[in-house]
Protein backbone atom coordinates (compact mmCIF):
# COMPACT_ATOMS: atom_id res chain seq x y z
CA UNK A 1 0.00 0.00 0.00
CA UNK A 2 1.69 2.95 -1.25
CA UNK A 3 0.03 5.69 0.72
CA UNK A 4 1.32 3.17 4.32
CA UNK A 5 4.32 3.16 2.58
CA UNK A 6 5.07 7.03 2.09
CA UNK A 7 3.76 7.60 5.90
CA UNK A 8 6.68 5.05 7.32
CA UNK A 9 9.30 6.51 5.18
CA UNK A 10 8.02 10.61 6.41
CA UNK A 11 8.41 8.76 10.14
CA UNK A 12 11.66 7.30 9.42
CA UNK A 13 12.65 10.68 8.90
CA UNK A 14 10.69 12.02 11.65
CA UNK A 15 13.31 10.22 13.93
CA UNK A 16 16.29 11.07 12.23
CA UNK A 17 15.48 14.99 12.59
CA UNK A 18 14.76 13.32 16.31
CA UNK A 19 18.20 12.37 16.60
CA UNK A 20 19.79 15.44 15.51
CA UNK A 21 19.99 17.85 17.91
CA UNK A 22 20.53 15.24 20.88
CA UNK A 23 24.12 15.38 19.99
CA UNK A 24 24.48 18.62 18.89
CA UNK A 25 25.08 20.30 22.22
CA UNK A 26 27.67 18.01 23.23
CA UNK A 27 29.95 18.18 20.08
CA UNK A 28 29.17 22.18 19.81
CA UNK A 29 30.17 23.05 23.27
CA UNK A 30 33.92 23.11 23.57
CA UNK A 31 33.64 25.78 20.90
CA UNK A 32 30.35 27.21 22.52
CA UNK A 33 31.58 27.83 26.16
CA UNK A 34 34.41 30.06 25.62
CA UNK A 35 33.30 32.52 23.27
CA UNK A 36 29.80 32.52 25.24
CA UNK A 37 32.22 33.13 28.16
CA UNK A 38 30.92 30.72 30.35
CA UNK A 39 32.19 27.93 32.52
CA UNK A 40 32.16 23.99 30.50
CA UNK A 41 29.84 23.00 32.98
CA UNK A 42 26.79 25.47 32.19
CA UNK A 43 25.97 22.93 29.00
CA UNK A 44 24.33 20.82 32.16
CA UNK A 45 22.05 24.07 32.56
CA UNK A 46 20.63 24.01 28.79
CA UNK A 47 20.52 20.16 29.24
CA UNK A 48 18.73 20.02 31.55
CA UNK A 49 16.22 22.53 30.86
CA UNK A 50 15.87 20.69 27.86
CA UNK A 51 14.50 17.70 30.08
CA UNK A 52 12.74 19.18 32.06
CA UNK A 53 10.76 20.48 29.38
CA UNK A 54 10.31 16.95 27.56
CA UNK A 55 8.92 15.90 30.41
CA UNK A 56 6.62 18.42 30.57
CA UNK A 57 5.36 17.51 27.29
CA UNK A 58 6.14 13.66 27.24
CA UNK A 59 3.11 14.10 30.12
CA UNK A 60 1.07 16.17 28.27
CA UNK A 61 1.62 14.38 24.71
CA UNK A 62 -1.82 12.02 25.89
CA UNK A 63 -4.28 15.45 25.91
CA UNK A 64 -2.48 17.06 22.87
CA UNK A 65 -2.51 14.03 20.72
CA UNK A 66 -5.92 12.99 21.30
CA UNK A 67 -7.28 16.72 20.21
CA UNK A 68 -5.06 17.02 17.22
CA UNK A 69 -4.14 13.64 16.32
CA UNK A 70 -0.52 12.24 16.01
CA UNK A 71 0.62 14.21 12.84
CA UNK A 72 -0.40 17.57 13.53
CA UNK A 73 1.49 17.37 16.95
CA UNK A 74 4.50 15.62 15.10
CA UNK A 75 4.54 19.01 12.34
CA UNK A 76 4.12 21.77 15.11
CA UNK A 77 6.53 19.97 17.33
CA UNK A 78 9.26 18.91 14.43
CA UNK A 79 8.67 23.31 13.95
CA UNK A 80 9.08 24.40 17.31
CA UNK A 81 12.31 22.61 17.51
CA UNK A 82 13.40 23.87 14.22
CA UNK A 83 12.95 27.40 15.47
CA UNK A 84 14.71 27.03 18.70
CA UNK A 85 17.80 25.52 16.77
CA UNK A 86 17.09 28.76 14.07
CA UNK A 87 17.31 30.73 17.46
CA UNK A 88 20.44 29.18 18.44
CA UNK A 89 22.36 29.44 15.77
CA UNK A 90 21.65 33.38 15.66
CA UNK A 91 22.63 33.64 19.54
CA UNK A 92 25.52 35.20 21.25
CA UNK A 93 24.34 35.04 24.96
CA UNK A 94 23.99 32.16 27.20
CA UNK A 95 21.09 33.22 28.89
CA UNK A 96 19.42 33.48 25.13
CA UNK A 97 19.86 29.55 24.75
CA UNK A 98 18.59 29.36 27.88
CA UNK A 99 15.11 30.40 27.05
CA UNK A 100 15.33 28.58 23.85
CA UNK A 101 15.94 25.72 25.56
CA UNK A 102 12.26 26.06 26.93
CA UNK A 103 10.64 25.28 23.25
CA UNK A 104 13.39 23.16 22.47
CA UNK A 105 12.07 20.49 24.64
CA UNK A 106 8.70 21.06 24.50
CA UNK A 107 8.40 20.37 20.93
CA UNK A 108 11.25 17.28 21.50
CA UNK A 109 8.88 15.84 24.38
CA UNK A 110 5.95 15.61 22.53
CA UNK A 111 6.81 14.50 19.28
CA UNK A 112 8.76 11.65 20.97
CA UNK A 113 5.90 10.16 22.61
CA UNK A 114 3.41 10.71 19.33
CA UNK A 115 5.11 9.11 17.35
CA UNK A 116 6.07 6.04 19.56
CA UNK A 117 2.88 5.32 20.14
CA UNK A 118 1.71 5.52 16.58
CA UNK A 119 4.41 3.04 15.80
CA UNK A 120 3.46 0.84 18.58
CA UNK A 121 -0.05 0.30 17.20
CA UNK A 122 -0.15 0.82 13.70
CA UNK A 123 3.57 -1.21 12.81
CA UNK A 124 5.50 -4.17 13.72
CA UNK A 125 8.44 -4.46 16.25
CA UNK A 126 11.27 -4.18 13.85
CA UNK A 127 9.85 -1.11 12.75
CA UNK A 128 10.12 0.52 16.12
CA UNK A 129 13.58 -0.94 16.50
CA UNK A 130 14.83 0.45 12.52
CA UNK A 131 13.19 3.80 13.80
CA UNK A 132 15.16 3.92 16.74
CA UNK A 133 18.61 3.00 14.49
CA UNK A 134 17.29 6.23 12.66
CA UNK A 135 17.52 8.31 15.50
CA UNK A 136 21.19 6.63 16.23
CA UNK A 137 22.11 7.89 12.49
CA UNK A 138 20.48 11.20 13.84
CA UNK A 139 23.05 11.32 16.48
CA UNK A 140 25.69 10.18 14.59
CA UNK A 141 25.57 12.72 11.57
CA UNK A 142 25.69 16.09 13.55
CA UNK A 143 28.58 15.77 15.25
CA UNK A 144 30.03 15.80 11.75
CA UNK A 145 28.16 18.76 11.12
CA UNK A 146 29.11 20.26 13.61
CA UNK A 147 32.68 19.43 13.01
CA UNK A 148 32.20 20.67 9.24
CA UNK A 149 31.27 23.79 10.48
CA UNK A 150 34.32 24.49 12.99
CA UNK A 151 36.62 23.36 10.88
CA UNK A 152 35.71 25.31 8.08
CA UNK A 153 35.77 28.35 10.59
CA UNK A 154 31.63 29.04 10.04
CA UNK A 155 31.52 29.12 14.50
CA UNK A 156 29.52 27.20 15.93
CA UNK A 157 26.22 28.58 15.34
CA UNK A 158 26.63 27.24 11.71
CA UNK A 159 26.30 23.59 12.53
CA UNK A 160 23.01 24.47 14.59
CA UNK A 161 21.94 26.58 11.39
CA UNK A 162 22.48 23.70 9.19
CA UNK A 163 20.21 21.66 10.92
CA UNK A 164 17.60 23.91 11.60
CA UNK A 165 17.36 24.20 7.86
CA UNK A 166 17.34 20.71 8.03
CA UNK A 167 14.10 20.46 10.27
CA UNK A 168 12.72 23.52 8.74
CA UNK A 169 12.22 21.66 5.46
CA UNK A 170 11.14 18.11 7.17
CA UNK A 171 8.07 20.60 9.06
CA UNK A 172 7.00 22.01 5.91
CA UNK A 173 6.47 17.98 3.99
CA UNK A 174 4.67 16.83 7.94
CA UNK A 175 2.55 19.69 6.92
CA UNK A 176 2.48 18.78 3.48
CA UNK A 177 1.83 14.66 4.01
CA UNK A 178 -0.85 15.25 6.88
CA UNK A 179 -3.61 13.61 5.61
CA UNK A 180 -1.41 10.59 5.36
CA UNK A 181 -1.85 10.19 8.70
CA UNK A 182 -5.84 9.01 8.17
CA UNK A 183 -5.29 6.38 6.54
CA UNK A 184 -4.92 4.19 10.00
CA UNK A 185 -7.57 5.85 11.40
CA UNK A 186 -9.75 4.17 8.86
CA UNK A 187 -8.21 1.13 9.46
CA UNK A 188 -8.30 1.23 12.94
CA UNK A 189 -12.38 1.42 13.18
CA UNK A 190 -12.40 -1.80 10.59
CA UNK A 191 -10.08 -3.49 13.03
CA UNK A 192 -12.29 -2.61 15.74
CA UNK A 193 -9.60 -0.31 17.55
CA UNK A 194 -11.44 2.54 19.28
CA UNK A 195 -9.74 5.96 20.41
CA UNK A 196 -10.15 6.13 24.02
CA UNK A 197 -12.49 9.28 24.11
CA UNK A 198 -11.06 11.49 27.20
CA UNK A 199 -7.40 11.52 28.33
CA UNK A 200 -6.21 9.81 31.60
CA UNK A 201 -4.89 11.97 34.33
CA UNK A 202 -1.98 10.89 36.07
CA UNK A 203 -3.24 9.37 39.25
CA UNK A 204 -5.20 7.05 36.33
CA UNK A 205 -2.31 5.92 34.49
CA UNK A 206 -0.68 5.35 37.86
CA UNK A 207 -3.25 2.82 39.06
CA UNK A 208 -3.02 0.70 36.08
CA UNK A 209 -1.55 -2.84 36.55
CA UNK A 210 2.30 -2.62 35.92
CA UNK A 211 2.41 1.09 34.66
CA UNK A 212 5.32 1.55 38.23
CA UNK A 213 7.11 -1.51 36.78
CA UNK A 214 7.72 -0.24 33.37
CA UNK A 215 8.30 3.42 34.56
CA UNK A 216 11.13 2.17 36.36
CA UNK A 217 12.45 -0.17 34.08
CA UNK A 218 12.37 2.54 31.33
CA UNK A 219 14.35 5.47 33.86
CA UNK A 220 16.75 2.73 34.84
CA UNK A 221 17.52 2.10 30.93
CA UNK A 222 18.38 6.08 30.48
CA UNK A 223 20.02 5.92 33.62
CA UNK A 224 22.34 3.68 32.04
CA UNK A 225 22.11 4.52 28.79
CA UNK A 226 23.07 8.15 29.53
CA UNK A 227 25.79 8.07 32.47
CA UNK A 228 27.65 5.49 29.65
CA UNK A 229 27.13 8.77 26.70
CA UNK A 230 28.23 11.08 29.87
CA UNK A 231 31.01 9.58 31.34
CA UNK A 232 32.61 6.77 28.86
CA UNK A 233 35.32 9.29 27.63
CA UNK A 234 36.32 9.99 31.68
CA UNK A 235 36.12 6.66 32.40
CA UNK A 236 38.74 6.06 29.76
CA UNK A 237 40.86 8.05 30.27
CA UNK A 238 40.99 7.12 33.90
CA UNK A 239 42.20 3.94 32.96
CA UNK A 240 45.04 4.88 30.59
CA UNK A 241 43.85 6.33 27.50
CA UNK A 242 44.87 9.79 26.08
CA UNK A 243 41.97 12.36 26.12
CA UNK A 244 41.72 12.25 21.90
CA UNK A 245 41.59 8.37 22.03
CA UNK A 246 38.92 8.21 24.65
CA UNK A 247 36.47 10.58 22.57
CA UNK A 248 36.68 8.23 19.48
CA UNK A 249 36.18 5.07 21.37
CA UNK A 250 33.26 6.78 23.40
CA UNK A 251 31.75 6.44 20.19
CA UNK A 252 32.33 3.01 20.05
CA UNK A 253 28.62 2.96 22.79
CA UNK A 254 26.73 4.70 19.87
CA UNK A 255 27.97 2.68 17.30
CA UNK A 256 26.72 -0.28 19.28
CA UNK A 257 23.72 0.99 19.62
CA UNK A 258 23.19 1.93 15.92
CA UNK A 259 24.22 -1.52 14.68
CA UNK A 260 22.32 -2.94 17.58
CA UNK A 261 19.11 -1.57 16.86
CA UNK A 262 19.61 -2.59 12.75
CA UNK A 263 19.98 -6.01 13.68
CA UNK A 264 17.41 -6.44 16.59
CA UNK A 265 15.24 -4.63 13.35
CA UNK A 266 15.35 -8.33 11.93
CA UNK A 267 15.90 -10.23 15.29
CA UNK A 268 12.23 -8.82 16.44
CA UNK A 269 10.61 -10.67 13.14
CA UNK A 270 11.82 -14.32 14.59
CA UNK A 271 11.73 -13.30 19.05
CA UNK A 272 9.02 -11.38 20.70
CA UNK A 273 9.55 -8.06 22.68
CA UNK A 274 10.15 -9.68 26.13
CA UNK A 275 12.43 -12.38 24.22
CA UNK A 276 14.78 -9.24 23.08
CA UNK A 277 14.65 -7.66 26.10
CA UNK A 278 15.93 -9.99 28.51
CA UNK A 279 19.06 -10.78 25.69
CA UNK A 280 19.77 -6.76 25.68
CA UNK A 281 20.00 -6.97 29.59
CA UNK A 282 21.87 -9.92 29.66
CA UNK A 283 24.47 -8.45 26.63
CA UNK A 284 24.87 -5.31 28.98
CA UNK A 285 25.65 -7.61 31.96
CA UNK A 286 28.27 -8.96 29.74
CA UNK A 287 29.68 -5.48 28.80
CA UNK A 288 29.76 -4.45 32.30
CA UNK A 289 31.19 -7.64 33.82
CA UNK A 290 34.11 -7.52 31.45
CA UNK A 291 34.82 -3.95 32.39
CA UNK A 292 35.39 -4.45 36.13
CA UNK A 293 37.26 -7.75 35.33
CA UNK A 294 41.17 -6.68 34.60
CA UNK A 295 41.29 -7.82 30.94
CA UNK A 296 43.03 -4.43 29.87
CA UNK A 297 42.88 -1.78 27.64
CA UNK A 298 41.34 -3.34 24.41
CA UNK A 299 38.50 -5.50 26.78
CA UNK A 300 37.68 -1.92 27.94
CA UNK A 301 36.80 -1.08 24.87
CA UNK A 302 34.52 -4.85 23.52
CA UNK A 303 33.30 -3.82 26.91
CA UNK A 304 31.39 -0.36 25.96
CA UNK A 305 30.17 -1.78 22.10
CA UNK A 306 28.81 -4.77 23.85
CA UNK A 307 26.90 -2.38 26.53
CA UNK A 308 25.83 -0.87 23.29
CA UNK A 309 24.61 -3.76 21.54
CA UNK A 310 22.76 -4.78 24.61
CA UNK A 311 21.05 -1.19 25.48
CA UNK A 312 20.09 -1.42 21.41
CA UNK A 313 16.41 -3.44 21.82
CA UNK A 314 15.71 -2.36 25.17
CA UNK A 315 14.08 0.98 24.47
CA UNK A 316 12.42 0.00 21.26
CA UNK A 317 11.24 -3.72 22.69
CA UNK A 318 9.34 -1.56 26.18
CA UNK A 319 7.92 0.85 23.88
CA UNK A 320 6.64 -1.53 21.36
CA UNK A 321 5.28 -3.95 24.03
CA UNK A 322 2.87 -1.09 25.56
CA UNK A 323 -0.01 -1.75 23.72
CA UNK A 324 0.58 -5.84 24.22
CA UNK A 325 0.86 -4.75 28.00
CA UNK A 326 -1.98 -2.31 28.48
CA UNK A 327 -3.94 -2.53 25.94
CA UNK A 328 -4.03 -0.13 22.64
CA UNK A 329 -6.88 2.28 24.60
CA UNK A 330 -3.80 2.92 27.06
CA UNK A 331 -1.19 3.06 25.32
CA UNK A 332 -0.47 6.52 24.55
CA UNK A 333 -1.25 7.35 28.09
CA UNK A 334 1.31 5.28 29.11
CA UNK A 335 4.06 6.05 26.60
CA UNK A 336 3.94 9.77 27.74
CA UNK A 337 4.65 8.61 31.10
CA UNK A 338 6.99 6.23 30.21
CA UNK A 339 8.93 9.06 27.89
CA UNK A 340 8.44 10.84 31.24
CA UNK A 341 10.04 8.53 33.44
CA UNK A 342 12.72 7.74 30.95
CA UNK A 343 13.30 11.98 30.17
CA UNK A 344 13.66 12.03 34.57
CA UNK A 345 16.31 9.27 34.45
CA UNK A 346 18.67 11.00 31.93
CA UNK A 347 17.94 13.83 33.97
CA UNK A 348 18.78 12.80 37.26
CA UNK A 349 21.57 10.00 37.48
CA UNK A 350 24.03 11.13 35.69
CA UNK A 351 24.90 14.08 37.63
CA UNK A 352 24.59 11.95 40.70
CA UNK A 353 27.74 9.56 38.83
CA UNK A 354 29.46 13.19 38.42
CA UNK A 355 29.59 13.66 42.35
CA UNK A 356 30.91 10.17 43.04
CA UNK A 357 33.39 10.33 40.02
CA UNK A 358 34.64 13.18 41.87
CA UNK A 359 34.87 12.27 45.21
CA UNK A 360 35.52 9.16 44.89
CA UNK A 361 36.33 7.56 41.50
CA UNK A 362 35.52 7.63 38.03
CA UNK A 363 36.58 3.83 38.02
CA UNK A 364 33.54 2.68 39.86
CA UNK A 365 31.44 3.88 36.57
CA UNK A 366 30.97 0.45 35.94
CA UNK A 367 29.89 -0.89 39.68
CA UNK A 368 26.97 2.07 38.88
CA UNK A 369 25.99 0.48 35.88
CA UNK A 370 25.44 -2.51 37.69
CA UNK A 371 23.17 -1.49 40.51
CA UNK A 372 20.97 0.32 37.68
CA UNK A 373 20.72 -3.08 35.67
CA UNK A 374 19.71 -4.99 37.92
CA UNK A 375 16.89 -2.98 39.40
CA UNK A 376 16.15 -2.68 35.61
CA UNK A 377 16.12 -6.57 35.24
CA UNK A 378 13.45 -6.96 38.27
CA UNK A 379 11.45 -4.46 37.47
CA UNK A 380 10.91 -5.67 33.08
CA UNK A 381 10.53 -9.38 34.88
CA UNK A 382 7.71 -7.92 37.37
CA UNK A 383 6.39 -5.76 34.62
CA UNK A 384 5.92 -9.28 32.58
CA UNK A 385 4.05 -11.14 36.05
CA UNK A 386 1.90 -8.41 36.22
CA UNK A 387 0.49 -8.14 32.70
CA UNK A 388 0.63 -11.38 31.46
CA UNK A 389 -3.10 -12.06 32.45
CA UNK A 390 -4.33 -9.30 29.99
CA UNK A 391 -1.84 -9.77 27.33
CA UNK A 392 -3.46 -7.86 24.23
CA UNK A 393 -2.68 -8.66 20.13
CA UNK A 394 -1.76 -4.89 19.06
CA UNK A 395 -2.75 -4.78 15.47
CA UNK A 396 0.49 -4.89 13.46
CA UNK A 397 1.42 -4.37 9.75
Amino acid sequence: DLMASLLLAIIYLSFISLGLPDSLLGSGWPAMHPELNVPVSYAGIISMLIALCTIISSLNSDRLTKKFGAGLVTAVSVGMTALAMLGFSFSRSFWILCVLALPYGLGAGSVDAALNNYVALHFSSKHMSWLHCMWGVGTIISPYIMGYALNGGLGWQSGYRIVSVMQIVLTVILFITLPLWKINKTQDTADGISEPKKALSLKEIFAIKGAKSVMITFFCYCAAEQTTMLWASSYLVNSGFSADAAAKFASMFFIGITLGRAASGFLTIKFTDTQMIRAGLVIMAAGIVSMILPLGNTASLVSLVLIGLGCAPIYPCIIHSTPTHFGADKSQAVIGVQMASAYAGTLAMPPIFGIIANKISVSLLPFYLLTILIIMAVMHETLVKTTSSHKIAPNVK
